[in-house]
C-alpha cells in the first residue's frame, strides 16, 4: 500500500511542475526495474462515416447558438419597440402603426384586426368597433325607429339571460293588448312597478322601443289614492293597428345582436421566402396592456424555458394557456407555385371556413385540396377550431392538390392558367417584406 501512494506522489509532482521548471522522472521504489515505455500505435485517419457524423455534429453546435442568439436578438427588438412606444405616449392605433419606425422592430404583418359593419358596410378598427356601431344604430332610429330600438335591446345589454328575461316579459304586454284590446287596463304600464322595473327598465333600449311603438308617458292618479304616478299608456290611434303591434312583437323576440363581421383582410404575396415570419400586432391578444407587458417579459425566458424537463401534464396546462391568450390568429397558406394567400380568423373558429376561405379565392373553386400543417400534417377534421389545432396566433399552411384529379387534368391536355388564384386576386400581389 505505501509503495501505490509513493508511486501516486510522484505521478502528480511529475504533473503538476510549474512554468520554466524540469519536468522530472517520477521516483521510483529502490530496487525497482524503470518501466519501459510502450511504442506509440500509428492513428489510423477517421472513416468516411465517422468524418460525416463529426461533420453533422459540428454544424449542430454552430447552429443552435446561432438560432438562440437570434431568438434573444428578436426578443429585444420587441421589447426596444414596445418601452419606445411607451414613452411616446401614443393611442394603440399609432403605436401599431409607429413600431416599424422603431430602429431594430419589423414591419407588422397586418396593421390590426378590424371589423365590417352589417349597417353601414364600413371597415372599422377593433377598438372603434362598438363606437361605430353604436353611431350606426343611433343613426337608423331616423329610417326605423322600431328596428333601430330592439337592435338596441340585443347589441348593447350583454347579459343575455336578463334580456331574454325582459323581452319576454315586453312580449307579454303586447300580447295582453293584441288579444284584449278592449281593456284599459293592458294598455298601461306603471313605469314603477317592481317587475317593470327590475327586468326591463334596467335594460338599454327598452324606454325607446315602447316609445317607439305607440306608447307616451303620461302622469295619472292612483286608484284609491291621491297620489299620481307616470305609466306608458298605448295611444289610441294604435288600436287600429294592432296587427302592427303583433309583428314588432315578433320582431322582438327573434332577433339578434347587431355582430361585425370580422375583416378577412385578403392578402396574395409573391413567393418569399420570409413566408414564415410573422409580426403581429396587439390586437391579436387576449391580453391587457400590462400582460402584455409581462408576456414580453416572458419571452426573454421561452430560450431557458424551452430546455426544462417538464411534466406532461404541465405542458397541457401550458397549452391551455397559450390557447387562451389570443383571440385572433393570422394565416397563411402556401400554393404549390408559391404563391401566398393570406387572412385573419378567430383563433375559436373552426377549421372550415379557412377551407372556404381558400375556395372562395380560387379561380376553379372545385378543384379538391388539403391542406398540411407544421411537419405535413394533414388539417382532416374541419371542425376544430384554430387554437384546438395549435395555429394560433399564426400559422404557415401548405396546399396540395389531389394528385389523381390533377393528373387527370394533364392528361386532358386543357391550358391551365397560370395560378388558380382568381385574377382580381393576382392583380393587387404584394411582396412580403
Amino acid at each position: 500500500m505505501r509503495k501505490f501512494f509513493q508511486e501516486i506522489k510522484a505521478d502528480l509532482k511529475f504533473k503538476t511542475a510549474g512554468p520554466g521548471q524540469k519536468l522530472s522522472e517520477p521516483s521510483r521504489v529502490p530496487g525497482e526495474r524503470p518501466r519501459a515505455q510502450p511504442a506509440p500505435k500509428p492513428r489510423q485517419a477517421p472513416s468516411d462515416e465517422a468524418q460525416m457524423a463529426a461533420a453533422a455534429a459540428m454544424a449542430r453546435l454552430e447552429v443552435k447558438p446561432k438560432a438562440k442568439e437570434t431568438v434573444k436578438n428578436q426578443v429585444r427588438k420587441e421589447l426596444r419597440a414596445e418601452a419606445a412606444a411607451s414613452k411616446k405616449g401614443l393611442s394603440e392605433e399609432d403605436k401599431d402603426l409607429a413600431s416599424p419606425d422603431e430602429e431594430g422592430a419589423a414591419a407588422p404583418s397586418v396593421s390590426g384586426v378590424y371589423f365590417i359593419c352589417p349597417l353601414t358596410g364600413a371597415i372599422v378598427r377593433k377598438d372603434k368597433k362598438e363606437e361605430h356601431l353604436r353611431g350606426a344604430i343611433q343613426s337608423y332610429f331616423s329610417i326605423d325607429p322600431v328596428a333601430a330600438s330592439i337592435m338596441e335591446i340585443h347589441t348593447f345589454n350583454k347579459d343575455r339571460e336578463k334580456v331574454r328575461v325582459g323581452v319576454e316579459t315586453m312580449a307579454k304586454y303586447l300580447d295582453n293588448i293584441y288579444l284584449h284590446p278592449e281593456e284599459e287596463k293592458y294598455r298601461k304600464i306603471k313605469l314603477q312597478n317592481k317587475v317593470f322595473q327590475e327586468r326591463i327598465s334596467c335594460l338599454e333600449g327598452t324606454h325607446r322601443f315602447f316609445q317607439a311603438i305607440g306608447f307616451e308617458t303620461k302622469t295619472l292618479p292612483v286608484p284609491g289614492q291621491e297620489t299620481t304616478e307616470e305609466y306608458y299608456v298605448l295611444k289610441e290611434d294604435m288600436l287600429t293597428r294592432l296587427e302592427d303591434l303583433k309583428d314588432y312583437k315578433e320582431q322582438l323576440l327573434n332577433s339578434e345582436p347587431v355582430r361585425a363581421q370580422l375583416d378577412r383582410q385578403l392578402c396574395v404575396f409573391k413567393p418569399s421566402p420570409e413566408a414564415a415570419r410573422f409580426e403581429l400586432p396587439k390586437d391579436f391578444y387576449n391580453l391587457t396592456a400590462e400582460e402584455i407587458k409581462r408576456e414580453q417579459q416572458l419571452r426573454t425566458e421561452a430560450v431557458e424555458k424551452a430546455s426544462m424537463l417538464r411534466t406532461r401534464a404541465m405542458r397541457e396546462r401550458e397549452e391551455q394557456r397559450e390557447m387562451r391568450k389570443y383571440n385572433y390568429t393570422l394565416v397563411r397558406v402556401r400554393f404549390p407555385d408559391g404563391y401566398i394567400l393570406q387572412g385573419t380568423f378567430y383563433a375559436r373558429e373552426s377549421v372550415s371556413a379557412l377551407y372556404s376561405f381558400v375556395r372562395e379565392a380560387l379561380t376553379d373553386d372545385w378543384l379538391p385540396f388539403e391542406l398540411l400543417g407544421p411537419g405535413g400534417l394533414k388539417l382532416t377534421d374541419e371542425n376544430l377550431a384554430f387554437n384546438e389545432c395549435g395555429l394560433v396566433p399564426s400559422a404557415l399552411l401548405t396546399l396540395a392538390w389531389d394528385a389523381a384529379v390533377m393528373a387527370d387534368i394533364q392528361a386532358s391536355g386543357e391550358e391551365q392558367p397560370a395560378s388558380p388564384l382568381k385574377p382580381e386576386l393576382l392583380s393587387r400581389v404584394q411582396t412580403l417584406s
